[in-house]
Parts: structure tokens; C-alpha cells; sequence
């Protein structure tokens, strides 16, 4: 683990400084606030889990690269021993220097189960500038880029995510989302996930029903050559597959595809059961350059909200999209911050009175 100690004049300051050189997934270990020459100072001591690459900062750490050796045995390590470290830290938290308001909301958000290092970083925040929103520090951590033909202008769009995530079900009811705002769009299919029979015939059926254009690759060359026979296309969306080789990457995937130095995004569907370690695996092998937003799905199924705050916090992705509910017709949401903090406030899904 790398420590460094930040000092400057406000707490905000400081954190602007953790964030900058260690990035989103630093862990706060201490802070505290003296007199130097009359002015009041501010120091937070950081660590960060993962070494810093030589490379600089990046602003999600999904650079695609991979861990060193042994690095899955040393987090394992690591994460009690930060478990340990955030359960003495807890009691020294001044809830008195919070409001009311404040305090109910990161006591609620403990319950919702997000990380104690993300209650830690807004306490923080939000100590720092009295009687300051909750849901204005919560967007600072949280970016929200709604899914829409304006916000999302890439024609390729990718979807990805772990098995049975739901990723299918969410790209189709993305392009449908599409179509609604603007009937004359037009927009392909390609399945890059041929091995699994019940997943192709799912997209390929559904597909055809919506009038989308359906095509299928599996290497480079098949991948490279429907791509040019779809350019009268303003939308090409790419359902990858699952990966489920504990040694592949999102990176491996697409560089095997053939994909790896064309522009296009892609979006990391998840749903909200999984617990923070599986979670973190996840989007350890989903690591990608071209990954570009998270789109929760299965929300209507979900007993908490709170990894979509610890994913938020721990890739600094954007949310682009809601999905939600049984059927394609008006079961996803663009994401945009009321829809988001009634769901994880009111557990309130989108389109609910």
C-alpha cells in the first residue's frame, strides 16, 4: 500500500489533491485540522490499494492493465486488515459537526450498505462545508451521463457485463429508448456472443421483431466486415459475451475481436446483489479503455442501493441508464439525479408515484 500525507487550506482542497494523485479509490486514514502562522491548515494521510503506474493518474483506474503477480492474495490481505482499520475509524467520526439533515443521510446510506470508505469521504465533504446538501456532495462522486442520442453521439455501442447481468435485455431496451425519441433512427445488431444458443436466439428474435438490423461476428475478420456493410447505420450496438475465464479481460476480448484501436464505447452492465469484493472483481476483469458508463439493470429485484454509490466511487464511470422490470416497452430509464436518489433514497423505481 502507498500512504502520503496532503496538507493545504481546506479539506476540500486536500481531497481535491488525494484525488488528483492517488485517485477515486484512495482510502482516507486520517485527518486533521492546526495553526500554522496563524492560518488554519487541513491534513489528510491517503493510501492507495493498488501501486501507481509510472504512467500517471487515471481518472478511473480501468486502464486495462494487469494486476502483479500476487496481487489477489495481498487484497484479500489488504481488505481485512482496511475492514479492521475503517471499524476503529468509525467511532471517531464527529456527528455533531453535521447537520441533522446530513447525519440522517449517511447513517441511511450505511444501512443501504455503501462502503465505509465512501461514508468516510462524504463526512468529509460534507464537515467541510456546514450545512452543505448530501446530494450535492453525492454528485460529486456519483457522475451521471443520461443515456440519449445527445449525451451518447457514438455510433458503435458496446454492452458487456457478467453472466445473467442482464446485458442483452439492456442494450435492446437501449435502442428502443432511441427509436422512441426519434422514430427514423436507424439501428444494427451485432452479436459477438455466438457460443450461447439461448442468448442469441433471445437477440436475434427480439431484434428482428423491432425492426433492427441483426448480424452476427465472432473474430476479427467477421467483426471488421459488418461493420462496413452497416454504414448507412446511426447506431451499431455489440452484445458481448460474459467472460468467464478468471485470466481474461474485457481488454483481451475486444483486442481478440479485432476492436482495439477503433472508437466506440462501451457500457458495464450491472446489477446492484453483488457484494463490494465481487463487485471489485468484476470490474477488474471489465477493464477496458473504452469503457464508458455503468448501466444498472435488475433494480426492481434489489433489497439495496448502495454499490451503485461504491462503483460510482471506485471507477468514477458515469450511470448512464436504469433498467428495471419484465419486458422491453418502457421498463429502462435515462439516468439523470432525481430518478437516482429516489431509488436509492425511496427505493423508488423510475416512473413509480
Amino acid at each position: 500500500m502507498q500512504v502520503k500525507t496532503f496538507i493545504g487550506p481546506s479539506t476540500q482542497s486536500v481531497l481535491a489533491q488525494v484525488k488528483a494523485e492517488l485517485g477515486p479509490s484512495a482510502i482516507i486514514l486520517s485527518s486533521r485540522d492546526f495553526q500554522k502562522d496563524g492560518q488554519r491548515q487541513y491534513e489528510v494521510t491517503a493510501g492507495i490499494d493498488r501501486p501507481i503506474t509510472s504512467g500517471g493518474n487515471n481518472s478511473n483506474n480501468l486502464n486495462g492493465e494487469s494486476p502483479p503477480q500476487g496481487w489477489d492474495e495481498w487484497f484479500r490481505d489488504w481488505t481485512k486488515v482496511k475492514e479492521h482499520l475503517y471499524a476503529l475509524m468509525q467511532p471517531s467520526i464527529q456527528w455533531e459537526r453535521l447537520s441533522s439533515r446530513q447525519r440522517t443521510a449517511l447513517e441511511y446510506l450505511q444501512r443501504e450498505e455503501v462502503d465505509d470508505a465512501v461514508i468516510m469521504e462524504l463526512y468529509h465533504r460534507l464537515s467541510s462545508v456546514p450545512g452543505s446538501s448530501p446530494f450535492e456532495a453525492l454528485s460529486e462522486i456519483v457522475p451521471i451521463r443520461p443515456w440519449s442520442a445527445e449525451s451518447w453521439p457514438e455510433r458503435i455501442q458496446g454492452i458487456t457485463g457478467p453472466f445473467g447481468a442482464g446485458k442483452t435485455t439492456s442494450a435492446l431496451r437501449m435502442a428502443l429508448l432511441l427509436r422512441k425519441t426519434d422514430p427514423s433512427i436507424r439501428i444494427g445488431f451485432i452479436n459477438a456472443d455466438c457460443e450461447r444458443a439461448n442468448s442469441r436466439l433471445v437477440l436475434k428474435h427480439w431484434a428482428e421483431l423491432s425492426e433492427f438490423g441483426y448480424f452476427e461476428a465472432s473474430d476479427p475478420e467477421s467483426m471488421e466486415k459488418v461493420i462496413e456493410q452497416n454504414e448507412d447505420k446511426d447506431y451499431l450496438f455489440i452484445d458481448f459475451p460474459g467472460i468467464s475465464n478468471p485470466k481474461e479481460t474485457l481488454t483481451m476480448q475486444l483486442s481478440a475481436l479485432g476492436l482495439s484501436s477503433m472508437e466506440f464505447v462501451v457500457h458495464l452492465a450491472l446489477p446492484p446483489h453483488y457484494a463490494t469484493l465481487q463487485n471489485q472483481a468484476f470490474l477488474s476483469k471489465y477493464q477496458s479503455q473504452h469503457l464508458s458508463s455503468i448501466v444498472w439493470t435488475k433494480l426492481d429485484e434489489a433489497a439495496t442501493y448502495g454499490s451503485i454509490v461504491n462503483v460510482a466511487m471506485a471507477t468514477g464511470l458515469p450511470i448512464s441508464a436504469l433498467s428495471y422490470g419484465i419486458g422491453l416497452s418502457d421498463t429502462l430509464s435515462s439516468a439523470y439525479e432525481s430518478v437516482l436518489w429516489k431509488l436509492v433514497f425511496k427505493h423508488q423505481l423510475p416512473g413509480q408515484v
